[in-house]
């Protein structure tokens, strides 16, 4: 069954195979959504005059019969049956009769999936700002668990400067932060409805498209019917980008994590039940699944170029290529949520080391110090830097690793400005109403 089919068309099965290709597996996600957005429609058309009262009444029951089917996982989409928007109304029509037929008066199935896929984008990145403030709310709860924990901090991989876990955990914090900024204009942009719009040139008929914003809940429709379904493909791509900054600051974390856990720098542990072992080495634990955030969010960061190279030179109007865009996004937004999940499922189980500092290795670490300390006393810093510089080349340089250090200034390890990150935060969220 198609929405488009007629009596004497007959569609070559090869040709249907390649057309549909994941749409079914995909449109599974879509088919509450699509429900949500037909019930809309369709009390619009009462509204406007197109369906009856009694029409209206049946039209309701049938649908949302079918929406509480989807919800409890008993909904499929028939062999045969092209999508979940004829699924959905050939289910209505069996139930209801005509009146089933009566619900695509004034939109085309152009317009139908693109409304779909905002509410499903729409619901998914609202669940994905829960799980990002949750890790956020991880990070600064440990960044001042162990804002005295001192650790080294390197620079070309190399050992620069004194640090802290305090610093290092309220850093990704902070980086957060600004993830959720591009997070929350990708929400702006998907908040918008583009039903009404047709196959994206409109409807002679009295659609009231102020009526069906406010039923869905957007914050706003787009407003220009062309541009509407210009917004598919677009939408998607400006979730992508707001995914992929997110993902690679997951990447970027869990490269930290596999570092700090290495035996050559062995800064921090968990418990052994969140490693893996090897085959046939028996002391391995090995941070597979920090390995696996590394690589699923560094795939992340392809999302955006993926999607420009399917949209690229596609001229207005609507084009099949867009049926790509859900076996791009959907699986995308999946791995992204597990991702955050693990790490906020490990991270309260991190153990950091007390004593790294001890280690001779880092006995340079506080050359800047003693220049800093030289400075203190008086002396210009280009000539407290050749003094240091010296000391160290002659081997005669020593530093008591147990002294205060003394960084107050905002942002350093005595000064983690942990409120003001928060505050941050919440403004960000704020922001998006």
């Amino acid at each position: 069954m198609k929405l488009w089919s007629k009596d004497n068309t007959v569609t070559h099965d090869r040709v249907e195979q390649f057309t549909v290709g994941r749409d079914r597996e995909f449109d599974l996600m879509l088919a509450p959504w699509d429900v949500q957005g037909s019930l809309a429609h369709a009390q619009m058309l009462h509204h406007v005059g197109l369906l009856s009262d009694a029409e209206w009444a049946a039209v309701q029951q049938g649908l949302e019969e079918i929406l509480a089917e989807i919800r409890a996982g008993h909904f499929v989409i028939e062999q045969g049956v092209e999508d979940v928007h004829s699924q959905v109304e050939l289910l209505l029509t069996r139930r209801i009769g005509e009146a089933g037929k009566k619900i695509h008066a004034g939109r085309s199935r152009n317009d139908q999936v693109a409304v779909d896929i905002k509410l499903f984008l729409r619901a998914e990145l609202a669940e994905i700002r829960t799980a990002v403030l949750q890790l956020f709310g991880l990070l600064l709860n440990l960044s001042e668990k162990h804002k005295d924990v001192l650790l080294p901090g390197y620079t070309h991989l190399q050992v620069a400067m004194p640090s802290s876990f305090g610093l290092w955990f309220g850093a990704w914090a902070e980086s957060l932060v600004d993830d959720m900024e591009l997070f929350q204009a990708a929400e702006r942009v998907v908040d918008k409805n583009p039903l009404g719009s047709g196959a994206g040139y409109g409807s002679a008929f009295p659609l009231d498209r102020k009526l069906t914003t406010e039923l869905l809940g957007f914050r706003t429709m787009h407003f220009n019917a062309v541009y509407a379904q210009m917004s598919r493909g677009k939408t998607e791509k400006i979730v992508a980008m707001a995914l992929a900054n997110l993902g690679g600051t997951l990447a970027r974390f869990a490269m930290d994590i596999c570092l700090y856990l290495n035996q050559n720098f062995n800064f921090i542990s968990f418990p052994p039940g969140l490693s893996t072992g090897s085959s046939i080495m028996p002391h391995k634990k090995n941070p597979d699944i920090f390995e696996l955030i590394r690589a699923k969010g560094n795939r992340l960061q392809a999302l955006p170029n993926e999607l420009t190279l399917l949209l690229t030179n596609l001229p207005s109007g609507y084009h099949r290529d867009l049926q790509l865009t859900k076996e791009i996004l959907f699986p995308a937004i999946g791995e992204l949520k597990n991702c955050l999940a693990m790490l906020c499922h490990a991270l309260p189980s991190i153990e950091v080391r007390r004593d790294i500092l001890q280690d001779e290795r880092y006995r340079y670490l506080f050359s800047v110090e003693a220049v800093n300390d030289l400075v203190r006393r008086g002396a210009p810093f280009r000539e407290a830097y050749q003094t240091v510089g010296n000391q160290i080349e002659a081997g005669a340089f020593a530093w008591d690793a147990s002294r205060e250090l003394r960084h107050t200034h905002a942002g350093s390890m005595g000064n983690l400005c942990t409120a003001e990150i928060r505050a941050e935060m919440e403004t960000v969220v704020k922001a998006r109403v």
